[in-house]
């Protein structure tokens, strides 16, 4: 059974011939970043430092050739060949945050536009879920399917526990949630979740002044970060972009604006909408929201950047800002909202 040396730090662990290194790596209580977990978001992406890994189905974008060629991996869908050594950024103990799989119950389902609707759901009252601000959790599905979904609220204020869910069409999910598909899911109704997922959250080791980057429904983990920060009374400057392609789709505005005040540190909302009609009356700030925090911080280098959305504006800023706006790729952390990976 081959043996997993993860850096920094020398943790060292078994892998089984049916598990990634993403996946042994959970097993054995070590939490690296990751996102998606099918080869898509870029989230896990390393560095094989010693012994060679084979990739599963992944995203040829994600992972090109060239950074294959030079030892990158992406540690959710890559399987080592033998004994390696690998590196991977922010290396931690999961510690108390252990995954569980729980039932809860919807409490409410509220269309906020005409293909986002925000859902809470309570979880038995002897039952808490440990999470961190900004992870996800997948719903349990009968024909064994999971659903991602980021949770919106914040660890403190877990009575109810909030996703913001944008309509796919033909989506398996959200085609029932909206009452496409039978059987619609409603209130009342009890479901089946896994969580907490992913290396999405605040690192709070850091003094760093942050950039939020989120796009539609990306709002909703950034949401539970920026609560977060207000509870603990996190004063490190903030910088918020949230972009939609109409106003409408920055469906949680009047919360963000009362933010600014709300908020212990220095704390700036940008809304920037690209696709905007005359009947909107838009007078704010337009394009790509990532071009707009290029706009404002030519300079990232001393910046930590949290983005979440859609995976053209994710990867599409990380690329921009580690290469025209000098951030490191260490800095960059990211949820990118992802379907299912292709081969490739």
């Amino acid at each position: 059974m081959p043996q997993v040396t993860l850096q920094p730090g020398g943790h060292a662990f078994t892998c089984d011939a049916d598990e990634t290194i993403l996946s042994a790596a959970l097993r054995a209580g070590l939490l690296i970043p990751y996102g998606c977990k099918n080869g898509a978001c870029g989230s896990c992406k390393g560095r094989v430092l010693d012994g060679t890994v084979e990739h599963g189905p992944h995203q040829s974008a994600t992972l090109p050739p060239d950074e294959a060629a030079a030892g990158k991996a992406l540690f959710c869908v890559a399987h080592p060949l033998g004994d390696v050594v690998v590196e991977a950024r922010d290396v931690r103990a999961a510690g108390e945050h252990t995954v569980k799989t729980l039932p809860c119950r919807i409490e409410s389902i509220d269309r906020v536009t005409d293909d986002v609707a925000i859902l809470r759901f309570k979880l038995p009252a002897n039952q808490r879920l440990p999470y961190r601000a900004g992870q996800y959790i997948e719903f349990l599905l009968k024909d064994g399917q999971r659903r991602s979904f980021s949770l919106a609220t914040a660890p403190h204020d877990d009575a109810l526990l909030e996703l913001h869910i944008r309509h796919l069409p033909g989506g398996l999910f959200t085609d029932r949630l909206f009452g496409l598909s039978a059987p619609a899911i409603k209130v009342r109704d009890i479901l089946r979740f896994e969580g907490a997922h992913g290396g999405f959250y605040l690192r709070e080791d850091s003094e760093k002044p942050i950039i939020l980057l989120a796009s539609g429904t990306g709002f909703a983990p950034i949401k539970a970060i920026v609560e977060h920060m207000i509870h603990t009374g996190n004063r490190r400057p903030v910088t918020l972009y949230w972009g939609g392609r109409r106003p409408k789709d920055l469906y949680l505005n009047d919360l963000a604006e009362r933010w600014v005040a709300q908020h212990p540190a220095p704390f700036r909302y940008v809304p920037v909408v690209s696709d905007m009609l005359p009947e909107d009356a838009w007078t704010g700030r337009t394009g790509f929201v990532h071009r707009a925090v290029m706009v404002d911080f030519p300079d990232l280098s001393g910046h930590e950047v949290y983005a979440c959305g859609a995976p053209v504006v994710v990867d599409s800023a990380r690329a921009d800002f580690t290469a025209r706006c000098y951030l490191p790729e260490s800095a960059f952390f990211a949820d990118s909202f992802t379907v299912a990976a292709q081969p490739g």
